[in-house]
């Protein structure tokens, strides 16, 4: 999956010349937590947050003092070392990337302009979508040798059963001889799915149910 099919386009923007004031009322009214800053161009030339305004806020309890602070460029608040995504960024090195700069938000970029956003929330919602975790249905994990056609092996297990396969995710053991399978299957009863595993020598990590051997 790419970025372009999961990024808003509909953004709201400021220019670098629009007040803090400005920037608290986008937020209300928008109810988003970033807003991108462009220029004329549409570049990206810094990015403000519901932190730093809350930053650069009077104390609630001093509400009414300093209120010409509000008053200044959003360009003395704003973040200038924007990193930007692409809109043919796959979705799992946009999560990296969030991941390893402990961002919340990523502007996609497409010729130099702002084209659209993408929030932690976004990967989030996308992640419960490609995991099938949002259908209902059942979870298994089994513990495979790390070697060519276990994931085609075990997946013949749920054809014979006439039982769909709604995502799969793949992950190592501690074990670097061993990988763990999970499967999300369009099933509420996975009992026979288990014991035809089991009895194959598969082992089956959860769900561990009672009454069925390993």
């Amino acid at each position: 999956m790419i970025i372009e099919q999961i990024m808003k386009t509909d953004v709201a923007t400021l220019s670098p010349t629009n007040t803090i004031a400005d920037a608290i009322e986008m937020i209300k009214q928008h109810k988003i937590r970033h807003i991108p800053i462009i220029n004329e161009n549409d570049h990206v030339i810094g990015i403000v947050t519901d932190r730093d305004i809350r930053d650069a806020s009077p104390s609630i309890f001093h509400a009414d003092e300093h209120l010409e602070d509000l008053q200044k460029p959003v360009s003395t608040i704003m973040k200038t070392n924007v990193i930007t995504g692409h809109p043919l960024d796959f979705v799992e090195e946009v999560a990296a990337l969030f991941y390893e700069h402990r961002i919340s938000c990523l502007p996609i970029v497409k010729d130099e302009k702002l084209v659209g956003i993408v929030t932690e929330t976004d990967l989030l919602y996308t992640l419960v979508q490609l995991t099938g975790a949002h259908q209902p249905g059942s979870q298994l994990e089994v513990k495979v040798p790390n070697r060519t056609g276990m994931l085609c092996e075990v997946a013949s297990f749920f054809r014979n059963r006439n039982v769909n396969i709604s995502s799969v995710l793949v992950y190592p053991d501690k074990d670097e001889q061993y990988k763990i399978l999970v499967f999300r299957i369009q099933t509420m009863n996975p009992m026979a799915v288990i014991q035809d595993l089991r009895s194959e020598g598969y082992t089956v990590l959860w769900p561990n149910l009672p009454g069925v051997s390993s």
